[in-house]
């Protein structure tokens, strides 16, 4: 494993967080995979300050796909106890912001990647590397079609976030909103002649919990989550200057995580009935009532069948499992590639936390994971000797 954490040392340094650019890290895997005669395709987001890419080596065919992304979520705000972008060791355990989500799954990429240059492959390894991913799958969204003209579709992909070296094959969709809501401004002292935009936006927020309490309580369900239905959460109130002035304004952050049996346009049909619903109550007394709805971001789910697992589950000797958070996976399975989400590291016990940390043995596991894949993609293990060209 000693390669492996030689290379998570050197992409733990790239402070990646989603809000700034990622171009030192990209330059680094770009430089790393062409020295090693990869083929390697970059793709600038639309500001320039940011980029993906998509790599190929070894001959013509579908291959497998491994990806990952290289952005982390922010340490403002956490009490880390170590340094978060400087990768440091205790005991069994390695520390530093995206060793768990998901660098060290990036690291046994790279790690394979520089094997599989000497191994002489029959056919292709590609890699995918996109940004933004923490801000809602952003990145990808910008990539995706791009992959089929780079460096062909894999027939398999493995996207690596954290999951325990389980193999996922399902996580629910997302849909980030925001609703503005518009009332009348005037005098606090004159409140009930005016619409205040805040009661507006409490009376849409209560929609909302009715719209949940109906879902839980008769929308679809899928008995492999934890929590068994799509949701719709509500995460911020924005609204008014001062207190001696009615607000005519305000805003609403919400998401919707939906199920593959709970359509998105549905779910979407129903919330607007929900803001429907509200200004009408108010518009026979203030003409200014309104809402809008805004679709902020969006990635799709993943629901793969039973038998897409089956290659990553030689691979990963794991179990099938689905996870409650949402990955990049849903993209590449739209273009009609068998995806599951299989990578190192625990989710809900480390990603996102200060002082976070993967422990060695998931990354033994996970590089034990990419030795096997080697193996199948040169044709060494015995059973294939003499029925591949």
């Amino acid at each position: 494993m000693t390669r492996t954490l030689e290379i998570l040392d050197r992409l733990i340094g790239f402070a990646t967080v989603s809000a700034d650019s990622n171009l030192g890290l990209v330059d680094y895997v770009q430089d790393f995979l062409t020295t090693r005669g990869y083929a390697v395709h970059r793709i600038a987001d639309p500001a320039g300050e940011k980029a993906g890419l998509f790599a190929r080596l070894g001959p013509p065919g579908a291959g497998v796909m491994l990806s990952a992304h290289s952005d982390v979520v922010p340490v403002a705000g956490q009490d880390w106890t170590r340094e978060p972008f400087a990768l440091t060791r205790d005991g069994g355990r390695v520390f530093g912001r995206g060793t768990t989500d998901m660098k060290g799954y990036l690291a046994c990429v790279l790690a394979l990647a520089d094997r599989a240059a000497r191994a002489g492959l029959r056919e292709p390894l590609k890699i995918a590397l996109s940004y933004d991913e923490e801000i809602g799958c952003v990145g990808i969204g910008h990539m995706i079609d791009h992959l089929k003209r780079t460096i062909g579709l894999p027939r398999a992909c493995i996207v690596g976030e954290p999951t325990g070296m389980q193999v996922a094959i399902g996580h629910k969709g997302k849909a980030a909103l925001r609703a503005a809501c518009f009332g009348e401004a005037g005098h606090s002292a004159l409140a009930p002649k005016f619409l205040n935009a805040l009661h507006l936006a409490a009376d849409f927020v209560t929609e909302l919990r009715n719209l949940q309490d109906d879902i839980a309580a008769n929308g679809a369900r899928d008995p492999d989550y934890d929590i068994p239905y799509s949701t719709v959460h509500v995460g911020t109130l924005h609204g008014g200057s001062a207190l001696n002035i009615v607000p005519d304004r305000a805003l609403i952050d919400f998401e919707i995580r939906y199920l593959a049996e709970d359509p998105l346009d549905r779910l979407l049909t129903r919330i607007h009935a929900c803001a429907d619903r509200v200004t009408a109550r108010h518009r026979a007394k203030f003409a200014a009532a309104r809402i809008t709805l805004d679709q902020r971001t969006a990635y799709p789910g993943l629901d793969a069948p039973r038998e897409d697992a089956a290659f990553a589950l030689s691979l990963a000797q794991s179990a099938l499992t689905k996870v409650p958070f949402g990955t990049e996976a849903g993209y590449f399975a739209g273009l009609g590639i068998p995806t599951v989400v299989c990578g190192p590291g625990d989710m809900q016990g480390q990603g996102h936390k200060p002082d976070e940390y993967i422990e060695l043995s998931q990354l033994a596991a996970c590089d034990a994971m990419m030795d096997r894949l080697l193996v199948e993609l040169t044709g060494t293990h015995p059973e294939a000797k003499g029925t591949r060209a």
